[in-house]
């Protein structure tokens, strides 16, 4: 059976359980979330599809899960792959999956949405300051831990990688540029060079150009 994801080509979260999906051989589609016209606010959406009123959501058969780095998890109980090699590996990968999670990808999410889905006039110019502060600080970790490093956890691609790539591949500006990190530069060059990568907008259904 087909498994399939609620996702929307905007969403770095989506990203996350969509790349894990493509990457591991398992067969699935994207079913679209038509987030910009407020789908995930509906009643028929937080009944039916989940009721915190987000996405990514896995369905697979009557199986429902919501939550990226969980939809990872099953991910790779189901294929074998991304999951660690051992219980200390594991633990590991679930280590940067929450740093990132707090870190980096939400506070990412919130600044890209406020800086690029916002008209100028409502941009809150102090609170994406703050952010973009932050996440400086959030990079920092993140490229002096790859010094020296292929991969986040272990010596190959697990979900920790994939969990932290969800925001740094998008065009829009929203404070990072990658040449200014050259270890994270390296590894999604790693990453994007794995057969079977795509970019979020060619991997899952919504745009930028589905909004022209």
């Amino acid at each position: 059976m087909t498994i399939k994801l609620y996702c929307f080509g905007e969403s770095g979260h989506s990203y996350k359980a969509a790349l894990a999906l493509e990457l591991s051989g398992l067969d699935w589609e994207p079913v679209k979330v038509d987030f910009f016209a407020g789908e995930t606010r509906s009643d028929a959406y937080r009944q039916n599809v989940n009721e915190m009123g987000e996405a990514p959501v896995l369905v697979d058969g009557e199986f429902n899960l919501t939550q990226s780095s969980v939809i990872q998890d099953y991910v790779s109980e189901k294929s074998g792959k991304f999951g660690g090699k051992d219980a200390a590996e594991r633990r590991e990968i679930l280590r940067w999956q929450f740093w990132d999670n707090h870190k980096l990808s939400a506070i990412a999410g919130m600044t890209r949405f406020l800086l690029h889905f916002l008209p100028p006039e409502k941009q809150p110019k102090e609170v994406i300051a703050f952010h973009q502060a932050r996440l400086k600080a959030a990079y920092d970790v993140l490229n002096k831990h790859l010094e020296g490093r292929e991969w986040i956890a272990g010596d190959n691609l697990t979900n920790a990688d994939l969990t932290c790539c969800g925001y740094l591949y998008y065009p829009e500006p929203f404070g990072f540029d990658r040449t200014d990190w050259p270890n994270i530069d390296r590894w999604l060059t790693n990453i994007s060079q794995t057969p079977g990568w795509k970019h979020p907008y060619d991997l899952m259904p919504g745009s930028p150009a589905d909004r022209a």
